[in-house]
């Protein structure tokens, strides 16, 4: 077994005395201990050394932990303790190993182990490539970076809160890696920042993507316009990857921390990210992941989804849906689901704005076939609140408030014709009339494929629609589904250049034709001045805490200086806040 700070200090490699010691624990098994003084490493070197040092046959477990009293109090729970650990400072190394032998030279092969794997962590640090900028001193950090607008901090969690506060006072945005931050350092911290317009992420949150920048856990997940919140890193992660793969991207994807939606944190950083994104040009969508949040603060975040002037998808993990859809919330209970819904919408969007909108128009659907009529009235209806007439006469499968919907292969228009699909003049016909419906605004088509269908479907819609607009002065939006494969006669492909030739828009499905349908005559209010959050337009960061993020942020072309942090005097509170008072 190996035990290993689970704070994120940085590394500092300078060499000094050892204090040795050795005695017994049990019947058999010795505790041999050693503090390497002044030699702070952050909790994934000193993992990575632990690896090495167990390899030892005479070692059987090894604890390596900073001494900060965090950690002290889980040696002696772990059974690990040492008295040579009373005095370590949390810029000593405690490393405590157990093992049967009496013999106390194990610590002397343990020692000369470790100084190697310190130098070699030293000699790596400083490898090839572009170094990233380095400072010991916040301020010293900031004056390196002048328009930095981010500090990510892993540290020990027992010192982030006042790294925080310090940042905030600077106005830098801040995301909180460390965990074992006390509830109310979170909640003054993460008010003091919404107070003064910024954000607090976290802490214990582990995922944010600002702009393609990864701050801590990230994805490479390709741009897009969905604008993504969580409560959850992975959370986050698995929305953004599904989100990939259904061929959409993201525009930032922003970590609050688990606790952010508890009863006594109420929501103050996903109110905040939130905000950013409404105000964000480029987001045309919202996503929203979370554990299971406390139904109170659930209430007040929906309630501030709907306030926004975009389509917003809200999945609450645990969350019982009693109403799928709330205005322009859609509430899901799946990741997966709220991934495609996610999707779809974002491609609505994006059809949305090559458009010709028609606020308060209606929406006509002419289809030949009679299932694909039948769906397409049932997600109308469902979005209307209306009740569909079962006894569909004339082919009409949706007759409410002027939206129609039509069955061409109904027998009523097959009585001594053949069928639509056969036979295109019905449908051509139909399309022709709306020369004198000004009040369509919308027409909805598919177009069918494959064998016994005509040899060219998409060609006979193209002709009619050619000819109407060549009629009709008032704008009108024509948006067809197409059913069939690139191996029918016809070829889909073919058939699409051919609609999208003649200003037909081509979707993926039905619910995906319904939903662009209402965006297009459902009036949306003007955009107001956006309020601008820097933040959005591309983070700069000043690390603190693992030297791993530093680098994945330089990698991704990201700005970065890497704050050597430490604990001030030592560690010594008292001390510290005389210094802090000195200055």
């Amino acid at each position: 077994m190996l035990l290993f700070d689970c704070a994120m200090p940085h590394p500092n490699c300078d060499m000094a005395h050892l204090n040795l010691g050795t005695f017994k624990r049990g019947t058999q098994t010795m505790i041999h201990s050693f503090v390497k003084k002044g030699s702070f490493q952050d909790s994934v070197s000193l993992m990575l050394i632990s690896r090495k040092l167990s390899e030892h046959p005479d070692v059987e477990e090894i604890s390596v932990m900073m001494g900060t009293p965090a950690n002290k109090d889980l040696l002696q729970a772990t059974g690990f303790w040492s008295p040579d650990f009373d005095e370590a400072t949390p810029n000593d190394i405690c490393i405590a190993i157990k093992a049967e032998t009496t013999d106390s030279s194990i610590v002397e092969v343990i020692v000369a182990a470790l100084e190697e794997e310190l130098a070699n962590l030293a000699k790596n640090q400083g490898g090839s490539g572009k170094r990233i900028p380095k400072a010991r001193r916040l301020a010293s950090a900031v004056q390196r970076m002048p328009d930095a607008n981010t500090v990510l901090i892993s540290i020990a969690g027992e010192y982030a809160a006042e790294l925080t506060d310090s940042a905030l006072d600077r106005d830098l945005n801040v995301m909180i890696f460390s965990d074992n931050v006390t509830l109310e350092d979170e909640i003054r911290l993460k008010q003091k920042a919404a107070d003064k317009g910024l954000i607090v992420m976290g802490p214990d949150c582990g995922t944010t993507m600002i702009a393609g920048s990864p701050l801590a856990f990230a994805n490479i997940i390709p741009e897009g316009n969905i604008g993504v919140v969580g409560a959850s890193g992975t959370g986050i992660q698995e929305l953004c990857s599904q989100i990939a793969l259904e061929g959409q991207g993201i525009t930032h994807a922003i970590g609050l921390g688990g606790r952010d939606l508890s009863v006594d944190v109420g929501g103050i950083s996903a109110m905040t990210a939130l905000d950013m994104l409404a105000n964000d040009a480029n987001t045309k969508v919202i996503a929203f992941v979370s554990k299971p949040p406390a139904e109170e603060v659930r209430q007040k975040i929906i309630q501030r989804m709907k306030s926004i002037n975009k389509p917003v998808v809200a999945l609450f993990l645990g969350s019982k849906i009693d109403q799928p859809k709330d205005g322009n919330v859609y509430l899901i209970n799946t990741i997966d689901k709220a991934a495609r819904l996610a999707a779809e919408l974002s491609e609505v969007e994006k059809d949305y704005e090559t458009m010709n909108p028609v606020p308060n128009s209606k929406i006509l659907g002419l289809y030949t076939g009679g299932t694909l009529a039948a769906e397409t009235a049932l997600i109308l209806a469902e979005g209307m609140n209306a009740e569909i007439d079962s006894k569909h006469e004339k082919g009409t499968m949706l007759d409410v408030d002027g939206h129609k919907v039509v069955d061409l292969g109904d027998d009523f228009y097959t009585v001594g014709r053949p069928h639509p699909m056969i036979d295109p003049s019905s449908r051509q016909e139909e399309i022709m009339k709306l020369a004198k419906r000004p009040e369509i605004g919308v027409v909805l088509l598919d177009v069918v494929l494959g064998y016994g269908s005509m040899k060219n479907p998409a060609e006979s819609v193209a002709t009619a629609v050619t000819k109407l607009k060549e009629k009709r002065q008032e704008p009108i939006n024509f948006i067809a589904t197409v059913t069939g494969t690139n191996q029918d006669p016809q070829g889909r492909d073919n058939e699409i250049a051919i609609l999208k030739e003649a200003g037909i828009t081509v979707v993926n499905n039905l619910p995906e034709a319904a939903a662009l349908a209402f965006a297009l005559i459902t009036p949306r209010a003007e955009a107001g001045e956006l309020k601008p959050y820097p933040l959005l337009d591309g983070v700069k960061v000043i690390n603190a805490g693992l030297r791993g993020f530093a680098e994945d942020l330089q990698a991704a072309q990201t700005a970065v200086v890497q704050y050597q942090w430490a604990p001030v005097a030592g560690g010594n509170k008292k001390l510290a806040n005389i210094l802090k008072h000195l200055k």
